[in-house]
């Protein structure tokens, strides 16, 4: 947890007191909140990695702070939730607020420092995956491919593709409106630099416009006379 900002909100001082100096001999920075206006403003000028949420606060309680803080966008961010309020019944009202934890009060130190650390873990490496996806997602117009998972969408329909055609449209789509001659697209998608006299570039383009063209009444792959092809949506 070195280095990570974590928002603590408790009434308690002397719960606070022990949670914070548990949390700071392992590096983190502990951010102090005992009640829900304070604790947005540390929320909304901190970059904070983890939450731990008392429920049994004064004015707002916890479960409302977890609501609020979901309906402001704040869905990614991990919250540990803690209550007197043990029993399964209590378990749910916690995860169904928005939780993404819950620990049931009194507990260990160490158990607290244990389930923080595999929050915010879990998170940095949910946010890794989702930049990793992202880098790999192309859009333009009404088409959509996710190159992480191998799948293309027209108007939000997932496209049934040969491997060849996937690699023809993703070529496309990571240059809209350029023009793609016929031994470029036979180099890049076939490995072939030469020009071998025959139709398979013209068979493949054909193939992969009609079943654009099954989903979607807009024309996109257009044929470029005595150049080759392009994919260009007119607005």
């Amino acid at each position: 947890m070195k280095g990570k900002q974590i928002l603590l909100v408790e009434d308690e001082k002397n719960v606070a007191d022990v949670i914070i100096q548990g949390l700071e001999e392992d590096g983190a920075m502990v951010r102090h909140a005992t009640h829900y206006e304070q604790a947005l403003r540390i929320l909304q000028t901190n970059e904070i990695h983890l939450v731990i949420l008392d429920v049994l606060l004064p004015e707002t309680n916890g479960l409302e702070i977890c609501k609020n803080f979901r309906t402001l966008g704040y869905t990614n961010l991990p919250i540990l939730m803690v209550t007197a309020l043990g029993g399964p019944e209590n378990v749910v009202l916690g995860l169904d607020s928005g939780a993404d934890d819950y620990l049931s009060k009194p507990f260990k130190l160490i158990e607290l420092k244990a389930r923080a650390r595999t929050l915010i873990r879990r998170n940095l490496e949910m946010a890794k995956q989702t930049h990793i996806a992202e880098k790999h997602r192309y859009t333009y117009k009404f088409i959509e491919i996710d190159d992480y998972k191998k799948i293309a969408y027209v108007n939000g329909q997932e496209l049934n593709l040969t491997a060849t055609e996937y690699r023809l449209l993703l070529l496309f789509i990571q240059s809209p409106q350029k023009v793609f001659q016929r031994t470029e697209l036979l180099d890049k998608i076939w490995g072939i630099n030469f020009d071998i006299g025959s139709n398979v570039v013209d068979v493949y383009v054909n193939y992969l416009r009609k079943k654009i063209e099954k989903a979607t009444p807009s024309k996109a792959i257009h044929t470029v006379i005595g150049m080759g092809y392009v994919l260009k949506i007119e607005d």
